[in-house]
């Protein structure tokens, strides 16, 4: 596994892990949700120096929009099927 395909991995895994946060908490706010994900971007990169992987800068700003636009559909298709949320988490 080359560097960059390690980073691409380490920004989808900040990514689920602040999806996954935003639903435990309940979290609807796009200032809430930019917390979040900054605050998992900052611990996966922590997690890279400490394992002497440079890691590039993983700007969290487009990775928020990808998540705001993620829970709006979930959003929208668990309004449509309520009972299927749990389904729909498990891609």
């Amino acid at each position: 596994m080359n560097n960059e395909t390690l980073i691409l991995k380490a920004k989808d895994f900040a990514t689920e892990l602040t999806i996954f946060n935003a639903r435990e908490h309940g979290m609807k706010s796009e200032g809430q949700i930019a917390t979040e994900h900054i605050t998992n971007n900052k611990a996966v990169l922590k997690i890279l120096l400490e394992r002497g992987i440079p890691p590039e800068s993983l700007p969290s700003a487009e990775d928020v929009k990808k998540v705001e636009r993620r829970l709006a559909s979930e959003e929208k298709k668990s309004l449509k099927h309520p009972d299927g949320l749990s389904e729909l988490t498990e891609e």
